[in-house]
């Protein structure tokens, strides 16, 4: 209890309620009080309960907080047994059943609130079955019952795009680079467009590039195609093999065997099924419902504490006992009947475990020959696509070997060829970036001495001109070029490259060491990361270690705060109290008669002497009563006999009176007397 109400106070002090309590604070609060509490728990989780209770009845209260903790499923705990007593105390407030719910709904509030959100769609209402039978309210909640399976749909795929780890922010970004890639390449296409109608015929050219990006998708279509039916064409193929495959075996069992024994086969066969079908799937698929039905049963139960958990085991091993007493009384009233057939049992039992281990491993058996035909399927198909309809074999195989191996060889040179240009296309981009660099602080410079100088902007002007002017010879140029100059452009171009290769071969060379330095370093670093991050490892252990013990510290300071505050509690109970036993002395030695007549033990002393005179008074009656006790009980003995001696008169004059018939007998005192 303890332990729950620290949990209580530590979350109803943080966000978002800031109650600013502490134990004892919180456990003199009021049940009204207390109730409010809940209430505002209660809409934290729901905010359609944020109501103050104080303007609602006690029974409107009690029905809306029944109604959410039902929805919410919350279970009172075991030493509540009565649900009668559970309600009562729920509507006046009462601690041991206010602070159970507490703690259960501040130790789940944002499982609740998803719980809460998702019960405002899917809590089904009532509709009566008389109402049912109108049309117009049978379609509506045909309606509803279809959007709330559509709302379970969006709420699951909701979810899932939550867990996926895609973001609006990651998402926006995404769209925005898009937008400006669409405005570069609509730019690009504006001036492409602006040059392409600057040539002659660009109509025509437009058209014929139109009609062959038709004929590019027209030929994609058809490859699809032709593969398609290629695959058709080799499915078609499969299937024949097999079926060719097994009309051969089929052909080699009718020859080899006879009627008899296809019978005995198909009889076996027969029986395998049939104990397949009705005595072990049967009995896996009993299985299998009864885990799901398991299964279901867990979910559907709210989630359980440490607790409940341990209450749980207590009660399996106390039924594992039971069960062990009744195995041992059974096996002491077995007599040698039961003895008997207990062997058969086992022999029974030992059978059909046999059987069903031979059922598994059949099932097994048919598994592992459908794995291995498809096996043999995918690689068919592989050996078709690799080398066509035709299966190599022998000295071809060995001629495809080493064909295979010279490519294998020529395939190693290309690659170092290749990773030779990389570095090649390493180095001139670093080259470029450079000249680049320079180019801008070249500029940067320019600027500035046109700005000393008055005339800023000048060389953006230049440049402008000149490139206009390029711009208008390039056009001039191509409008007169052809394909010779063209040719003669490639030719040029090539020995520039291979004379700026032969300028760059030594450099690559200088980088080959440098390069393998750096794999040098980068294994290193690869070294100085893993002890880097085992470091990191064990002073991560050490710090999770710091944090259990300051978070010991924190409950032990949160202990002696609580004694703190009861024994300063304690102290001013003492200090009124010797404040009281400091005024009654004063009272007590004071030289004024009223003072003294106000101080307790004159009181004390005054009650003290009346009831003394009062017992006093009480002796000297009981003396007196003892003393008249004799003569009195005399007295009383001869009244009584008084009274009998004049009741017997008066019986005596009432039987003289009657009139008796003649004759009549009279039985008195034990004898018979004749009245005549």
């Amino acid at each position: 209890m303890g332990e729950q109400l620290k949990f209580i106070v530590e979350h109803l002090n943080k966000e978002p309620f800031k109650k600013n309590f502490n134990l004892i604070t919180f456990d003199s609060v009021e049940p009204m009080q207390l109730l409010q509490i809940l209430n505002d728990v209660l809409a934290e989780i729901d905010p359609k309960q944020g109501i103050d209770i104080r303007e609602e009845s006690n029974e409107q209260t009690a029905k809306r907080m029944f109604n959410i903790l039902g929805m919410l499923k919350y279970k009172p705990p075991g030493n509540v047994s009565d649900p009668s007593s559970f309600r009562q105390g729920l509507v006046i407030g009462n601690k041991p059943v206010i602070h159970p719910i507490l703690h259960w709904l501040l130790q789940r509030i944002t499982e609740l609130k998803k719980r809460a959100y998702l019960a405002r769609f899917l809590v089904k209402l009532e509709v009566p079955a008389e109402f049912l039978q109108d049309d117009v309210v049978t379609d509506t909640y045909s309606q509803y019952e279809e959007l709330v399976e559509a709302f379970k749909t969006y709420h699951k795929e909701s979810e899932q795009l939550k867990i996926s780890g895609f973001s609006t922010a990651e998402i926006r970004r995404d769209i925005g680079a898009m937008e400006e890639e669409k405005d570069q390449l609509i730019k690009r296409v504006e001036r492409l467009r602006k040059r392409v109608e600057s040539v002659s015929n660009h109509q025509r050219m437009l058209e014929l590039a139109r009609q062959l990006r038709v004929e590019k998708e027209r030929e994609e279509s058809l490859a699809q195609q032709k593969q398609e039916q290629k695959n058709q064409l080799f499915q078609a193929e499969q299937r024949l093999q097999r079926s060719q495959l097994q009309l051969k075996d089929l052909r080699q069992t009718a020859a080899d065997a006879k009627p008899e024994s296809l019978m005995k086969r198909l009889e076996e066969e027969i029986k395998v099924n049939a104990y397949m079908v009705s005595d072990k799937l049967p009995k896996e698929l009993e299985t299998k419902r009864r885990m799901v039905q398991y299964l279901q049963k867990v979910v559907s139960e709210p989630a359980m504490g440490q607790a409940e958990l341990q209450e749980l085991e207590h009660k399996i091993r106390e039924t594992n006992v039971q069960i062990n007493q009744l195995i041992e009384k059974k096996m002491m009233r077995n007599d040698p009947m039961d003895d008997k057939l207990s062997l058969f049992r086992q022999q029974a039992s030992i059978i059909v475990r046999k059987k069903e281990a031979k059922a598994e491993e059949l099932q097994e058996a048919r598994e592992e020959q459908l794995g291995a035909e498809r096996e043999l399927t995918q690689k068919n198909s592989q050996a078709r696509d690799l080398v066509g309809d035709h299966v190599i074999r022998g000295d071809e195989f060995k001629r495809f070997v080493a064909k295979l191996r010279s490519k294998g060889t020529v395939y190693k040179k290309k690659r170092q060829e290749i990773a030779e240009m990389k570095a090649e296309f390493g180095v001139l981009q670093r080259t470029e970036e450079v000249l680049r660099q320079r180019h801008e602080a070249g500029l940067q410079q320019l600027q500035s001495v046109e700005a000393q100088k008055g005339i800023s902007g000048y060389s953006d002007t230049k440049d402008e001109l000149e490139r206009v002017s390029a711009i208008k010879s390039e056009l001039d140029e191509m409008k007169g070029r052809t394909l010779d100059d063209m040719s003669e452009m490639v030719k040029k171009l090539n020995s520039v490259i291979v004379e700026k290769k032969s300028a760059l071969a030594p450099v690559i060379k200088e980088l080959r060491p440098l390069r393998q330095e750096c794999q040098e370093l980068t294994q290193e670093y690869e070294e100085k990361k893993a002890q880097y991050d085992s470091c990191s490892a064990g002073l991560e252990s050490n710090r999770s270690k710091l944090e259990q013990d300051v978070r010991a510290l924190r409950e032990e300071n949160a202990q002696e705060e609580n004694r703190y505050h009861y024994v300063n509690c304690m102290k001013e109970i003492i200090e009124m109290q010797r404040q009281r036993a400091v005024d009654e002395m004063k009272a007590y030695v004071s030289s004024d008669p009223q003072e003294r007549r106000k101080a307790i033990r004159e009181q004390y002393m005054k009650n003290i002497g009346e009831q003394e005179s009062l017992g006093k008074k009480l002796r000297e009656s009981q003396k007196a009563v003892r003393e008249s006790h004799g003569p009195n009980m005399k007295q009383v003995k001869m009244w009584r006999d008084l009274e009998q001696l004049v009741d017997c008169k008066r019986q005596c004059f009432l039987r003289a009176q009657s009139q008796a018939s003649i004759g009549q007998v009279i039985q008195e005192g034990g004898e018979d007397r004749l009245v005549l």
